[in-house]
């Protein structure tokens, strides 16, 4: 009995085709699996038979397929909460200070990978060592505080030491990121009575922060103020000391012109000064002189010395001058 299969035959050429169409659609595979891009915000880790190496170059690089692997890193700055908010519980934020006082503090930090190769390689989850760092390092700082300085005065000393003692870890173990900045987000006592009391220390403080500002200002208003009428009257007292001096020196001047006349003159000088303290003494005075004998009498007014017209009578009675 002959069996009535049919022989199905492909068209010439068919064969070939799909062989092309086959290796045409592997070319495209290798291709779209040779290329990757590294964003701006990125850096990758190209890992060859076991060995990584970092790519930090932005845009479009080339790897080979099946021998080279990428993973790509984030450098953006990132962060994670430590304390209260983060766990909900508390546990984390309760924390002692050097005074024996509890606290519930909460941090906020913030970080960024550095060296992608031992970001990915050096630890197995580097962002939970720096959690475990950064809280070794915030309960051994808060624990050398006092309760005052961690709610009120003491809070930028304390970021400050517990980021150096970060930083300093970080490079000791080198685990690839870094620490940008750590911050504390809120600090209070487990009571309510307690925060009652430590806000009323702060108000009190910010109270006398105001109160020394004022001071200092109305300091700073009559210092300038006095400054200047010191100024002012020392001014005033040099003008009157220059001008005593100066009337002295005058006076001087005066004393020494009349002296050497006196020497040159002096019966003339004797009588020209009496003249004149008389005139001084007694305005308007007209003087009789007379002769020894008593017959002569002269009216002589000392009006006469200072250019005045003499008048005809006197205004007084006149004393009588008798010549020597």
């Amino acid at each position: 009995m002959k069996s009535n299969k049919s022989n199905i035959k492909l068209p010439g050429g068919s064969g070939k085709f799909i062989g092309i169409a086959i290796v045409c659609i592997v070319v495209v595979i290798l291709a779209s699996g040779s290329f990757y891009s590294i964003r701006e915000e990125e850096q990758a880790v190209v890992c060859t038979f076991g060995s990584p190496q970092a790519v930090t170059t932005p845009g479009l690089h080339f790897k080979i397929p099946f021998i080279q692997t990428v993973d790509k890193v984030s450098t953006t700055i990132n962060g994670f909460s430590i304390g209260y908010n983060s766990t909900g519980d508390g546990e984390e934020a309760m924390m002692i200070t050097s005074d024996y006082n509890f606290l519930h503090v909460d941090f906020y930090a913030e970080y960024r990978v550095t060296d992608p190769v031992k970001a990915l390689y050096a630890s197995e989850d580097p962002v939970e060592i720096l959690k475990n760092i950064a809280q070794n390092c915030i309960r051994t700082t808060i624990g050398s505080y006092s309760v005052d300085s961690v709610l009120t005065t003491g809070k930028n000393e304390i970021q400050a030491n517990i980021k150096q003692m970060i930083i300093d870890k970080l490079q000791y173990y080198d685990i690839g990121i870094q620490l940008v900045n750590i911050t504390i987000q809120d600090a209070e006592p487990p009571t309510e009575a307690v925060s009652m009391a430590f806000k009323d220390v702060e108000t009190a403080k910010q109270g006398k922060e105001t109160s020394v500002n004022n001071a200092n200002k109305y300091r700073n208003e009559k210092i300038p103020a006095a400054e200047a009428e010191a100024d002012r009257i020392i001014q005033e007292a040099e003008a009157q000391r220059q001008e005593r001096i100066n009337e002295a020196n005058g006076q001087v001047a005066r004393f020494n012109a009349l002296y050497e006349e006196y020497i040159n003159y002096p019966e003339v000088t004797r009588r020209r000064m009496f003249y004149e303290t008389m005139e001084e003494v007694l305005p308007g005075l007209k003087v009789i002189i007379q002769t020894q004998d008593g017959t002569m009498t002269t009216m002589l007014p000392l009006d006469s010395f200072f250019d005045v017209p003499v008048t005809t009578q006197p205004t007084q009675p006149a004393p009588v001058v008798t010549e020597d």
